[in-house]
């Protein structure tokens, strides 16, 4: 098992990250991560490949992410500190996996914020006022630097009260298909429906969980706030699992509600299918979903850029970013520099537009994280614990490795050409990373 050695401390990366996090506050962001902006679009799209049983590849996405989860709450209990699945992918395979790992982690962190900012910036704004785009992601992604730089607690307060409205939405829909159906114009005979013309029960339960797994990732991002929770080895696995199925139960009910209420073909040719579910009901302005959905835009992109600037501070602090990223705030203690480095590039890419290509590359990245993590689990067992922590059983990494392949293979042909370039930029720089960090191993040898 290879790991890096103690770096010499920065002057600033010697005061640590403020504790602030309690397990509800811990539960909060973690839920408010899960249900994000995609749930009011992805509804839709699982309708297409699976019909209108919605909530099976719901339950079924649910179920693998769970495995995965289940890694990351024993490696976060046992090793509680910022850097997450970087770090951990240090300690099992190197610098090297390490730097792979935590790239692939910020590609997808920097670019879903960049996405998050034009989101936010287009249609459901123009809803209540007309600006130009370029103007609001400017505005957008400045308030959220400030807002992280200010301090983990004061994010996630703030993560709360938008989680809440999130929620209340996602409530909103369920009982309005439950309306809808109770005053006869909905048909719960779709909810058996698995399958389309073109594919069977299975390959289509299979297909939609796909897109559904996409509905459940961020739990990964808390991992990055461990370091700044009160009591992580306690409050980790109670919030993320409770989270999890919190967040499970909503998007089943909610699968259930959208269903029952609108015919699939019509959820399928809806950019916003829980929109034809407030139509189909009647009485609720749609005005209010477009404002849900801002709120829930602009909580996906602060706890995504709560993330990555944590995952640049702790990759910095093993030696795979320049130090210069470990820097925080003497009074507040946040990652000043990593925030702001991290906020630029998502600017950069929100500014161009050209963040498609990569955005349909997330998925893709993510199961690569995953499977580094379920494996650098399993090489772990071998590393004395220095305190008690959770630990799963050990067929749920492996399970965890093997959902990640399966889920892999589904993936379009072309996002996999877009995705090997994105891992083939990170093995680059990954190796001058590792290569660095040899030759600082053989200076301090030479010194010794």
């Amino acid at each position: 098992m290879k790991a890096l050695p103690e770096a010499p401390p920065a002057p600033d990366s010697s005061t640590p990250l403020k504790k602030g996090l309690t397990t509800g506050l811990l539960y909060f962001f973690i839920l408010g991560d899960v249900l994000g902006a995609g749930v009011y679009v992805l509804v839709g799209e699982v309708a297409a490949l699976s019909g209108g049983a919605v909530w099976a590849p719901l339950l079924a996405a649910l179920c693998l992410a769970l495995l995965t989860a289940a890694s990351y709450a024993e490696l976060v209990t046992k090793y509680p500190r910022a850097g997450g699945a970087s770090h951990y992918a240090v300690l099992a395979y190197g610098p090297f996996a390490g730097f792979l790992t935590g790239f692939c982690m910020l590609a997808a962190g920097i670019v879903s914020v960049a996405a998050l900012a034009r989101g936010f910036a287009g249609d459901y704004l123009s809803e209540f006022v007309s600006l130009p785009v370029v103007l609001v992601t400017v505005v957008f992604l400045a308030a959220l630097a400030l807002l992280n730089a200010r301090g983990i607690r004061e994010s996630t307060r703030a993560n709360v009260a938008a989680t809440v409205v999130e929620v209340g939405g996602l409530l909103l829909v369920i009982g309005l298909g439950a309306w809808v159906v109770l005053r006869g114009d909905g048909d719960t005979g779709r909810l058996t429906d698995l399958g389309t013309p073109h594919e069977g029960p299975v390959a289509a339960l299979l297909s939609g969980a796909v897109l559904a797994y996409y509905s459940f990732v961020g739990f990964e991002t808390s991992v990055n706030v461990a370091e700044e929770t009160l009591d992580p080895r306690r409050s980790y696995p109670r919030a993320l699992f409770g989270a999890l199925l919190t967040a499970g139960a909503v998007y089943a009910l909610v699968g259930v509600a959208a269903a029952a209420a609108v015919p699939a073909g019509r959820l399928a040719g809806s950019s916003g299918p829980l929109l034809e579910v407030v139509r189909a009901a009647g009485g609720v302005p749609t005005e209010l979903f477009g404002a849900i959905a801002l709120v829930a835009v602009a909580n996906g992109a602060l706890l995504t850029g709560i993330m990555s600037s944590r995952l640049a501070y702790g990759m910095a602090r093993d030696g795979l970013l320049p130090r210069f990223l470990t820097k925080v705030l003497p009074g507040r203690r946040t990652p000043w520099a990593a925030i702001a480095t991290t906020t630029g590039l998502s600017l950069l890419l929100a500014s161009t537009g050209d963040v498609s290509t990569l955005a349909s590359t997330l998925v893709l990245l993510l199961l690569v994280v995953f499977f580094l993590v379920n494996t650098s689990l399993l090489v772990l067992r071998r590393d004395p614990a220095p305190r008690e922590h959770f630990r799963a059983p050990t067929v749920v990494p492996v399970l965890g490795a093997a959902s990640c392949v399966v889920l892999a293979t589904q993936i379009e042909r072309e996002v996999w050409w877009r995705g090997l370039l994105v891992l083939a930029a990170g093995a680059v720089l990954g190796a001058v990373a590792a290569a660095r960090s040899r030759r600082g191993r053989r200076t301090a040898q030479g010194g010794a």
